[in-house]
């Protein structure tokens, strides 16, 4: 995970930050939004980047923590969405200040899983679990690369992370196979699955 957080803050140019949070929210969670909460509820944004997606649910009522490692995502995001939005300094698998936040009716990992390896999605699930409230869901977007590197990018088999979750008390209540939103990634054929893990009965 280091060499994926060293690539991200030496590629985190003004450029590459306003192309990130110009992508619709809108559009990236259309497959799931029916799925996402309504009354005001309290959000982990885990791998938050620039706060693009956790500005969105901020002004949907929600509380909504950042969770970003990189230092200059979490400066861009302060200084774009102003204090809209909690940040947290964390990093996964282990996300070990998280807890002390949590639990969170919805906890969110837009195109991150992908960077952990096999290993670290093992230790990042239980801790996703244990920091999804009793009734909370967990939204994950499994990122399909034909050019994936093994360096910065894994596959991330939909099997795998179900057999995960079920380990930890989670049950997938939607798969969704979507084309991604960036025209670049979509022209190179990168797929999404979403995949919304609910804990105990869902709500």
């Amino acid at each position: 995970m280091n060499d994926v957080l060293a690539d991200y803050a030496a590629a985190a140019t003004p450029a590459l930050i306003a192309g990130y949070d110009a992508l619709p929210p809108e559009q990236i969670y259309a497959s799931v939004r029916d799925l996402l909460p309504v009354a005001p509820a309290r959000i982990a944004d885990i791998g938050a980047g620039t706060g693009r997606d956790a500005a969105w649910f901020a002004g949907q009522g929600h509380r909504v923590l950042a969770v970003e490692p990189v230092r200059a995502f979490r400066e861009a995001g302060m200084a774009l969405h102003g204090d809209r939005i909690e940040w947290l300094d964390d990093q996964l698998p282990d996300l070990t200040g998280l807890q002390s936040h949590g639990p969170f009716d919805l906890v969110l990992l837009c195109a991150v899983w992908h960077h952990l390896d096999t290993a670290g999605r093992a230790r990042a699930m239980p801790v996703l679990a244990r920091a999804t409230a009793p009734g909370g869901r967990l939204i994950l977007s499994l990122r399909h690369d034909p050019e994936a590197d093994g360096r910065l990018s894994f596959p991330a088999p939909l099997e795998e992370a179900i057999d995960l979750a079920h380990a930890t008390g989670l049950h997938p209540i939607r798969r969704a196979e979507t084309e991604s939103v960036h025209p670049e990634s979509r022209a190179k054929g990168v797929r999404w699955t979403w995949l919304v893990l609910a804990k105990g009965g869902g709500r």
